[in-house]
């Protein structure tokens, strides 16, 4: 066989030249030392041969030492071929020739290995081992020990195995090498190459067996393993290998103190972290700023964020190089914990500071944003981002058409998708298939398979998420068909549906009535090697329920051997979307009596229902249970009781709500105070709607157009019934409040609408101002707002209650004349208009 062949000449050069001196001078080593002995070798002279035979030409033959019988025999062979009877001690000699030419001596041992086919024995690896050590050449000393350790890691017993344990390689370092430089970098070689391939087990019992050894492992090799540990998730087994380290006399620099408090802080162990920077400062170590924004990183991570932001800060002026990550996570921290207010103030601070926000601020504010729904925000920051100069990326794009979907504005996806195309930004497979999902949701499939040809003339590669967004498409359509084609596609591209397309599929099926079609999935998707889950269960018992198939959904429930709380969630959920919610209400509290409780979201759709439908008796009922669970109710279920609540009249029980919402540290918005207050004006209770108006100003929440609205009309009616029916009293009195209410407006800049102006004419007609209510029409119609039915028919009582029949009637044509049709008001009004005028013609006759 021969040894090497001609693709030799791919890694040496064509002209290899050796001199004279080489070959009288190779290296060898005696006993199991570091040190060199120079002398003559037959074995240098074999190796150098076995390099040259088949590549070199007879020139460079010729360049060898004549003086040599051995050299001048080798240079007259144009090929040499393996002796039958190499072995293992050989190869080791020829490996100890080659000690001054560390690259020969690799390319020996790799190329009888993958091309000669032959297995060496344990003295090759550590003889090898032993020419990398003196070198210094560590990264080929980590590739080596990495091939060492694979085969046993990858295939335990197979046939690529190498002869030797590790352990037996371990021994035999130990004796050839000398306790000093070599068999220190040995160790470390090893424990990172362990490390590399996550062995960490290995590495570890490794790294404390150089304390036996007597010295200690490199500071760089235990950072390496204790950064790759938190990489792994195994904080806890970091933080003790670094105490164990230590105790056996490793000194820390400040890097592996910084990787420790980036532990300690992401098991939560904050108190732990701080004291490390004690620790640092005892050892006259300076913090860096690594080692800042780790704990920092930890701090917003765990809920403290306003505390991470004072630490930054602190370090700022002290003028520590902090990354502008530090600012990403401490914004994105006081995001994850509500506090905008916060956010905004760190991010305008540094501006004030002198810092420029980049782009990944920017995205984390911008993504932030949309992630609260604060949509508004969210494009200003963009629009103000693009402005400066930062270009936009597919990521940032996606979070703000993720948001707008999530808000329900799908209609809104595809125009600002067009939008940022327009623009020329990349928008990854991701980003179209938000838009792919919105327009699915819109019912315009067929804008989204066109979509999808975009993708796939720009080189897109589709993928099994792109397909089952429209398949969803198709089946929300009832197009099952078309669905099921998409399937079959989807198969012959080689995507084998998963569980999410097989639970989009049930979902379809039951949505469009087919229950059997359904319930023939499960057993299909168990042939196919997919169970079915919980998922796929409860999608399908809440669209049968959607589909109006509520027995079949029961059905399926009840032929659940296993039922898990999930599974009695969907059936209340499925009882509450076709409207049965006696029968979701019932299965509710039959499950608290046997100790078993819904989710959240399962009270929350009940308790929407139950207040649309306005038995606010049940609803409390229902709210108090949730009290009583400690199941906190939140903002939005206080917002739908309390309005259900509002809506009936029922005042007090309202008030009792509102109250319990503020001691629960929930914070009313100005829809709730003004709920609130148009309840108590209905009541002619304003003394209490204005107690809440100053509250509300107090907490430092503006009313709006809304707000004064409610209140202007409460004052109309509240003046109107106080002065009774007398005609002169209400002609004569002013109603009180009202100019000063006027008035903040105008301070607030808020400017009237239709249906305020329509409140005041009402208010003043009734009154008997009908000059006043006049006046405010004209005023109205200058502004630039287009009068309504309401508001027209508010005018023409006032005219009617003067006798103004013919201004009355001019009002009537009008209205006609901009294709307003007079609600039930207008007529009958106008007829007693006309029979009041003939009253007093006939009285002054």
């Amino acid at each position: 066989m021969l040894f090497f062949s001609s693709s030799l000449r791919l890694a040496f050069p064509s002209k290899l030249f050796v001199p004279q001196k080489f070959l009288r001078f190779m290296p060898v080593v005696h006993g199991g030392g570091a040190s060199f002995k120079w002398g003559s070798s037959l074995f240098s002279q074999m190796a150098v041969s076995q390099l040259n035979s088949s590549s070199a030409s007879s020139d460079e033959d010729n360049q060898l030492d004549s003086s040599s019988s051995l050299s001048s025999s080798i240079a007259s062979h144009e090929t040499l071929h393996w002796s039958p009877d190499l072995d293992s001690f050989r190869v080791v000699e020829i490996l100890r020739s080659l000690r001054a030419e560390p690259d020969l001596a690799i390319a020996f041992f790799h190329r009888s290995k993958e091309e000669a086919g032959f297995r060496h024995e344990i003295s090759a690896y550590v003889e090898l081992v032993k020419i990398l050590c003196y070198w210094g050449l560590d990264r080929k000393l980590d590739s080596l020990f990495r091939g060492i350790i694979l085969p046993s890691k990858e295939q335990p017993g197979g046939p690529e195995n190498l002869p030797f344990l590790i352990s037996e390689f371990l021994l035999r370092l130990e004796e050839e090498l000398e306790v000093g430089q070599s068999l220190f970098r040995a160790y470390n070689a090893l424990v990172k190459s362990y490390v590399s391939v996550a062995m960490f087990d290995d590495a570890i019992d490794v790294l404390f067996q150089t304390r036996r050894k007597g010295f200690v492992p490199h500071i760089f090799t235990c950072n390496y393993l204790l950064n790759r540990l938190i990489e792994h998730g195994k904080m806890d087994m970091a933080v003790a290998i670094y105490k164990q380290l230590k105790r056996i006399g490793l000194s820390p620099n400040d890097y592996t103190h910084a990787i420790v408090i980036k532990a300690l802080c992401k098991k939560g162990a904050l108190e732990e972290a701080a004291d490390v920077f004690l620790e640092m400062e005892k050892a006259g170590l300076k913090p860096s700023p690594f080692a800042y924004s780790a704990y920092i990183e930890g701090l917003c991570t765990n809920h403290r964020s306003a505390l991470g932001y004072k630490i930054l800060r602190a370090c700022n002026e002290s003028k520590v190089n902090i990354d502008m990550y530090a600012y990403v996570v401490v914004i994105r921290g006081l995001f994850n914990e509500m506090k905008l207010d916060e956010v905004e103030s760190v991010f305008y601070g540094m501006e004030k500071d002198g810092l420029v926000p980049d782009l990944h601020v920017y995205g984390v504010m911008i993504q932030g944003y949309c992630k609260t729904h604060n949509l508004l925000k969210a494009l200003a920051l963009h629009d103000d981002m693009v402005l400066k100069g930062m270009k936009t990326n597919y990521v940032i794009v996606s979070s703000i058409l993720q948001c707008l979907c999530n808000m329900g504005m799908s209609s809104d996806v595809a125009d600002q998708f067009e939008k940022f195309k327009g623009l020329g930004i990349f928008l990854d497979e991701i980003s179209y298939n938000i838009v792919i999902n919105a327009l699915c949701n819109l019912g315009k499939v067929e804008q989204a398979v066109e979509l999808v040809e975009e993708m796939k003339s720009k080189g897109m590669v589709l993928d099994i998420i792109h397909y089952t967004t429209l398949i969803k498409g198709h089946l929300l359509q009832g197009k099952i068909a078309d669905a099921l084609n998409l399937v079959e596609e989807m198969n012959k591209m080689g995507f084998k549906p998963d569980i999410v397309t097989y639970n989009v599929l049930a979902a379809g099926f039951s949505r469009n009535g087919l229950a059997s079609e359904a319930l023939n999935l499960l057993d299909y998707m168990k042939e196919q090697g997919v169970n079915p889950d919980s998922v796929t269960y409860n999608m399908i018992i809440e669209n049968l329920c959607k589909g109006e198939k509520v027995k079949e959904a029961e059905l399926v429930f009840d032929h659940l051997e296993l039922k898990s709380v999930d599974n009695y969630s969907a059936m209340v959920r499925g009882y509450c979307e076709a409207n049965h919610t006696r029968k979701a209400f019932d299965l509710v509290f039959r499950l608290l009596k046997q100790g078993t409780l819904v989710s959240k979201s399962c009270f929350f759709k009940l308790l929407c229902k139950v207040c649309v439908a306005g038995d606010n008796d049940t609803a409390l009922v229902l709210f108090e249970t949730m009290v009583t669970m400690n199941i906190e109710p939140t903002k939005v279920m206080y917002n739908k009781l309390l309005s259900s609540l509002c809506k009936t009249g029922d005042v007090k029980m309202a008030q009792h709500i509102f109250d319990v919402f503020v001691e629960k540290g929930l914070t009313p918005d100005v829809i709730d105070y003004t709920m609130m207050m148009n309840s108590y004006c209905r009541l002619n209770c304003l003394q209490e709607a204005f107690i809440l108006f100053h509250d509300m100003k107090r907490k430092g929440l503006e009313p709006d157009l809304i707000t004064y609205t409610v209140l202007l009309d409460g004052l109309l009616k509240v003046h109107r019934r106080s002065i009774g029916s007398s005609q002169k009293a209400r002609k004569m009195s002013e109603p009180v409040g009202t100019s000063i209410v006027l008035s903040e407006m105008q301070e607030m800049q808020i400017r009237p609408d239709v249906i305020l102006y329509t409140v005041l004419i009402d208010g003043y007609s009734k009154l008997g101002k009908c000059q006043d209510a006049s006046v405010l029409f004209r005023e109205m119609v200058e502004s630039g707002l287009e009068p309504d039915a309401v508001a027209y028919t508010a005018l023409l009582s006032s005219c009617c209650n003067r006798g103004d029949v013919d201004g009355a009637v001019t009002l009537i044509n009008e209205m006609f004349s901009k294709g307003l049709e007079p609600d039930t008001r207008a007529i009958p009004a106008l007829h007693r208009g006309i029979m009041n005028r003939k009253k007093r013609s006939f009285r002054n006759s």
